[in-house]
């Protein structure tokens, strides 16, 4: 299958990240065969589901995922977002014009993990509780409508990060495609922007409740002082960044390239901190680094410093 090819200043963009000129992105690497035949199994594999129901973030994984259940299912492909206060609205309004730009029937199916003890009180498996109460919902949510399957975006690379929320997803017969063709991130990079899809450059996006170190309870409160920091840092124009919230102090995880930026704009990342409620901003000179709260992990829990989450 050959796949059309979208020259790099034609891609589209979301002004929640910037267009590839502004962001200074790198020209998307170029598909090979191998990532094409990866492509063609990938729709072949959805076809043959007959019917899905995708676990939509408007992440570049569930967003190309979307659009190969699309193209293999048409109607009988509908995206499905969780609607809960972990997420950021930026996030949530992403999705809804994601999914209508490829002709996806969206729901918004509201969750439930604040009120989950074991979630809030945010052990290292809180994404375990998460996942559990998401897919719950969509699979209930797919019997009533007769749809055959539940999918989500996890791909290849997600096997080698430690991800409690992929436990959940086996445990209930919730089916990663991406991952089962083999599909790595820099794939689903490049075939996003050989396919148009302006989610190529996006940078990776988790829950809110991921900013918070474990065993630190996560509260509305906490989500909304988090959502509303990151919100002004956006609208600096910066991107691929994290505040890691540790009570009054703000951490601010930056790209390396992005430092000097932040250094030189100092009064308006403290001004767009403090105003959502921190009194102290710090920038974590070690950059930003995905996983990070998974740092110290193993030692932490042989030293007794987490709380082991209750009976699965």
């Amino acid at each position: 299958m050959t796949i059309p090819l979208v020259p790099h200043e034609q891609l589209a963009a979301s002004p929640q990240w910037g267009t590839p000129a502004e962001a200074a992105a790198p020209s998307p690497t170029a598909v090979g065969p191998e990532s094409e035949a990866k492509w063609t199994s990938l729709v072949a594999s959805l076809e043959a589901m007959g019917s899905v129901l995708v676990a939509f973030s408007a992440g570049v994984d569930s967003t190309l995922l979307l659009k190969a259940a699309v193209d293999a299912l048409g109607r009988n492909a509908v995206a499905a977002t969780g609607l809960s206060q972990t997420y950021a609205e930026e996030e949530m309004a992403d999705a809804t014009a994601i999914a209508a730009e490829l002709g996806a029937e969206h729901l918004m199916v509201g969750t439930m993990e604040l009120t989950d003890p074991r979630y809030a009180d945010n052990s290292h498996q809180r994404c375990f509780f998460c996942k559990s109460e998401l897919y719950g919902k969509l699979i209930a949510t797919a019997r009533e409508r007769g749809i055959a399957v539940v999918v989500d975006g996890a791909n290849q690379d997600d096997l080698d990060d430690f991800r409690p929320g992929a436990r959940a997803a086996r445990q209930l017969g919730v089916r990663s495609p991406l991952q089962e063709v083999g599909l790595t991130k820099a794939e689903i990079r490049a075939l996003s922007a050989q396919l148009g899809l302006r989610t190529w450059d996006k940078p990776a996006v988790a829950c809110l409740s991921s900013r918070f170190a474990y065993g630190d309870p996560i509260t509305v409160e906490k989500l909304a002082k988090v959502a509303k920091a990151e919100t002004g840092l956006r609208r600096l124009g910066f991107r691929g960044f994290r505040v890691r919230h540790h009570d009054t102090l703000a951490r601010i995880e930056l790209p390396p390239d992005q430092m000097s930026t932040a250094i030189d704009r100092r009064e308006e990342v403290v001004a767009a901190v403090t105003g959502a409620g921190y009194r102290q901003v710090a920038l974590d000179l070690a950059g930003y680094r995905s996983g990070s709260q998974n740092e110290g992990l193993d030692a932490r829990l042989q030293a007794g410093g987490l709380r082991r989450p209750g009976a699965v």
